[in-house]
């Protein structure tokens, strides 16, 4: 409601300014609300994947590493490596496998690569149908663990 002021001459004028008072007790009741309610809300536990290790390296392992150049190389095994381009790489990923699906092929890249060369190299192989496909990931400076 509007507050009506008389001036002098039985002239009315209301009083176009906001009460401040009613806005600042709802918001002192909201802070009382929100300070006793604070203390019994109950934190969340945020589960974090881990890295797994596996208790024995398998025998038969194809390698493929991004370069920073986002080039690729294969190595099976501790073989050598060699260069390959992503048009061939499914063939020569499922050749190395030797037809056993179960082969695990495992993808390191530098962290300078570009995380899309990565998904580019995963989108090839989960396309050519190869199931086991992990990445190589390196615990706080030692080098990369192979699956």
């Amino acid at each position: 409601m509007a507050a009506i002021a008389s001036r002098g001459r039985g002239r009315r004028r209301t009083i176009n300014e906001i009460n401040m008072v009613p806005f600042i007790d709802v918001m002192l009741v909201l802070l009382i609300i929100f300070m006793v309610s604070a203390p019994l809300i109950t934190t969340g536990v945020v589960d974090l994947p881990s890295v797994g290790r596996s208790k024995a390296q398998p025998a038969h392992v194809v390698h493929i590493t991004v370069g920073t150049d986002e080039k690729l190389k294969l190595k099976v095994d501790e073989g050598d490596e060699a260069g390959v381009t992503l048009k061939v790489l499914a063939e020569r990923v499922k050749a190395a496998q030797a037809g056993d699906d179960q082969t695990p092929v495992v993808i390191s890249a530098d962290k300078a690569v570009k995380y899309e060369a990565v998904v580019k190299v995963m989108d090839v192989l989960q396309t050519a149908g190869i199931p086991r496909v992990g990445l190589a990931v390196r615990n706080s400076g030692a080098p990369a663990e192979k699956l």
